[in-house]
């Protein structure tokens, strides 16, 4: 099967998984009643089966022969993957199906990018397993931090229409606001755990941050690591949840994005380093 086939069915069941769920979500309250009807666990694995024929992709675009092609659009399609991934597996347990909605046609979305703005920027096989580990511990961090951030801006749409005493079924169909709250910490505090590993593991290659260009990206991370870390404290000696735990994850998260998209946008994109 060739890389555009395979690349236009992956694509396809993404956004039929997206859109599966949003008709589960809108039309069905988010429930899996009814005869003839897919269940959640049957949306899920149409979507798994698009994260399998990524990684087909991945694999095909990522491992030249020179190396590890992480060139920008690459960067982009293997985060988008991750977070498809983690979300899918865990959606089978938990009630976070609902952000695939949104997040499975954008992975949906890198993997047509990947495949018509084809980038290269090729790290030589010899280079340091520490290197390697890094570039794993950083897009492992951002893509669960990612989940944490789109399930950020869904308790802001329940806290909104709760406070308005506007409960619709759009927002009867998703579990209890204390729920929605401790699955965003529980991802917030594993997605910081991996980012921690990630800046641990950039000090054993970086030698000069600066002659690389990583020095901003460097800091940005640090930024956004205390912003996590203060968040998850503040949960911890005061108590914050609501609007504050969603205005400090989001703006982590914006932190983040400069650091990782951001910075690898200028450098590679802007500035052709």
């Amino acid at each position: 099967m060739s890389h555009y086939v395979i690349a236009a069915i992956a694509t396809a069941l993404y956004f039929m998984t997206g859109l599966l769920l949003a008709k589960r979500l809108f039309r069905e309250g988010g429930t899996d009643a009814g005869p003839g009807k897919l269940s959640k666990n049957h949306i899920i694995v149409i979507g798994l089966i698009a994260v399998l024929l990524h990684a087909v992709l991945l694999y095909q675009s990522l491992f030249v022969p020179e190396g590890l092609n992480i060139g920008f659009i690459n960067a982009i399609s293997l985060i988008t993957w991750l977070i498809a991934l983690l979300l899918l597996l865990a959606a089978l347990s938990n009630p976070v199906e609902n952000l695939g909605i949104i997040l499975l046609p954008l992975a949906g979305l890198a993997v047509l990018a990947e495949v018509i703005f084809p980038s290269e920027h090729t790290l030589m096989t010899a280079q340091a397993m520490e290197l390697k580990m890094h570039i794993l511990m950083s897009v492992l961090a951002y893509s669960l931090l990612s989940i944490a951030a789109g399930q950020a801006l869904l308790l802001a749409v329940q806290d909104k229409h709760l406070r308005n005493k506007r409960p619709g079924g759009f927002i009867r169909a998703l579990p209890p606001l204390q729920t929605m709250e401790t699955l965003l910490f529980q991802m917030i505090g594993l997605g910081l755990a991996l980012l921690t590993a990630s800046l641990l593991t950039g000090t054993l290659y970086i030698e000069d941050m600066f002659a690389q260009h990583l020095v901003h990206k460097t800091i940005l991370s640090m930024v956004a690591w205390v912003v996590f870390a203060t968040l998850l404290w503040g949960r911890w000696r005061f108590g914050w949840r609501g609007r504050t735990a969603i205005r400090w994850t989001l703006s982590g998260f914006v932190v983040l994005l400069l650091a990782y998209i951001g910075s690898k946008l200028v450098i590679e994109i802007i500035l052709g380093l």
